[in-house]
């Protein structure tokens, strides 16, 4: 997919990425979160402390996985590689959650004037994009 194909299939799939991250014993910990775009990069909000943020922290090394479709002809997916950063000062987290609660419809004077305690987002910077779109001839 082209780039801008890339961005428009991460934006029609509000919902669930894969993220893995690489835990202290260097096996892939991969969970399912809710994320999403801004620019070239991804984000994802969660609780500060969990064990994704801990191995981030380690190392910052992760990839995001997200794919659709039932069968080989209509099957299409994107996976992100790239250095993750975590964001805890609320100050940078208001924007980001204003962004995603617009972006999925909810109302501007519906959105929250202050982040929420115990919040933080990872930002991944991609490094390498790879894509599929079996559709395509």
């Amino acid at each position: 997919m082209t780039n801008d194909e890339v961005h428009a299939f991460l934006d029609s799939r509000p919902g669930w990425i894969s993220l893995t991250t690489i835990s202290k014993d260097g096996f892939p910990h991969t969970v399912p979160i809710g994320y999403f775009r801004m620019g070239n990069e991804v984000y994802i909000g969660c609780r500060a402390g969990t064990q994704k943020l801990k191995n981030i922290e380690r190392n910052p090394k992760v990839s995001a996985m997200l794919e659709s479709g039932s069968t080989m002809q209509d099957i299409k997916g994107v996976c992100i590689q790239g250095e993750a950063d975590i964001i805890l000062d609320p100050a940078e987290q208001l924007p980001l959650l204003r962004h995603s609660m617009a972006s999925r419809g909810t109302p501007e004077d519906q959105l929250p004037k202050e982040a929420r305690p115990g919040a933080a987002y990872i930002r991944i910077r991609p490094t390498k994009v790879i894509s599929w779109d079996y559709a395509k001839p």
